[in-house]
């Protein structure tokens, strides 16, 4: 028999889906891949019903029904302030993994090179080789996860195609400041480099954090694709609607792309959710206050249990620090805690490229109820977790 591919062999499968099926077989609180337990806004789900009586059942045009991508270009000039035309700016996808992976393919060449910032959400790693190209790690410093500005223009010196800046960060919650981002607008202008945005987190911020798109910073917007989806603002994961927003020349190439990836994005789901990008302003309010009761839920019951960890700025997940529990290999502790605990997380070390062995991921988008079950369980975490 021929030899497989060998672009995959520097990855596996991915580890947050993996501790999903660990937390099924062991019946623990899921805390790892980041999805919520209640329901979607009712106005969403209303709609849907009647879209499902009605004719949207066929291939939408390919990069995105008429409608919703005015509903999201009129939304995204609300939030930025910059207008996005529709029908030449916009494309709408399959997830923002989709929205990620058309935005690589579009813009490297196999040998070029991909500035990520380490941790990082575990697909960037594999889009980069999955699209040809090499990362370049640098790494966002704990607890803090700021970057050293030398040691990142000295990536940017090893002239890359792009960077990817997900913002808010999954997995540490980092918001990245104004003045962070235009020292890397200006790395990217004096290097001539691409900037990827993941911007799917961009409603989920705490005060005083806010957060600024990318492409509305000074000489950004011709050189910036940004990424983002539905999935978390409106609590549909499984709807899979993305969306890429970029210049118009970027565009006709990431429509090619994402037409040969996937054709479309599904029909009925986004009639659905142009319900939900027509939302107004109190929307977004309420989502931010609810998982600031969230985040503060959690953060105080580790702190009552004695359990370290960090603050996240923005996004819906908190590191674990388990140095204390000595274990050398952070999946094993997490497949332990699945089992011998109840509570389902994610090992750090598959979001750094350092040798990162003390954290584990845990997520709050879940129903008070759950998180509480989540708290009693880690309750016993000292007790039945010491080597």
């Amino acid at each position: 028999m021929p030899s497989l591919s060998s672009r995959t062999a520097d990855f596996t499968d991915s580890v947050i889906r993996r501790m999903t099926r660990i937390s099924n077989q062991y019946g623990a609180v899921n805390l790892s891949q980041g999805f919520p337990d209640f329901e979607p806004p009712k106005a969403i789900l209303d709609r849907l019903a009647e879209v499902t009586q009605e004719d949207f059942h066929q291939y939408s045009i390919t990069w995105g029904a008429q409608n919703f991508r005015e509903a999201l270009a009129q939304k995204t000039e609300h939030f930025s302030g910059r207008a996005v035309d529709p029908n030449s700016e916009i494309v709408v996808t399959c997830g923002s993994t989709e929205a990620m992976m058309a935005a690589m393919m579009s813009v490297t060449n196999a040998g070029d090179k991909v500035i990520v910032f380490s941790p990082f959400y575990e697909n960037y790693g594999a889009d980069t080789i999955l699209s040809g190209a090499d990362p370049i790690y640098v790494p966002l410093i704990p607890p803090s996860f700021r970057f050293d500005p030398d040691v990142l223009e000295a990536a940017f010196k090893q002239n890359p195609k792009a960077i990817i800046i997900c913002n808010p960060s999954n997995p540490c919650g980092k918001v990245f400041t104004r003045e962070e981002l235009l020292f890397i607008a200006d790395l990217a202008k004096k290097y001539d480099t691409f900037v990827i945005t993941d911007e799917v987190y961009e409603h989920i911020l705490y005060a005083p954090h806010q957060h600024v798109y990318f492409n509305t910073l000074p000489d950004m917007w011709e050189r910036t694709i940004t990424c983002s989806s539905l999935s978390k603002t409106y609590s549909i994961t499984g709807w899979r609607l993305g969306y890429v927003i970029a210049p118009a020349g970027i565009i006709e190439t990431v429509k090619k792309v994402h037409d040969f990836l996937t054709v479309g994005a599904a029909a009925p789901l986004q009639e659905a959710a142009v319900t939900g990008l027509r939302f107004g302003d109190e929307y977004y309010h309420e989502l931010q206050k609810t998982y600031t009761e969230k985040r503060d839920l959690m953060l105080k019951g580790l702190d009552t249990l004695g359990i370290p960890h960090t603050v996240p700025e923005g996004a819906y997940y908190i590191l674990l620090d388990i140095s204390e529990f000595g274990y050398d290999n952070d999946l094993v502790f997490a497949e332990d805690l699945a089992r011998k605990v109840g509570v389902g997380t994610v090992p750090g070390s598959s979001f750094f490229k350092e040798p990162e062995n003390r954290y584990v991921r845990i997520h709050f988008a879940k129903k008070e109820d759950t998180l509480n079950e989540a708290l009693n369980r880690l309750n016993d975490m000292h007790r039945k977790m010491q080597k």
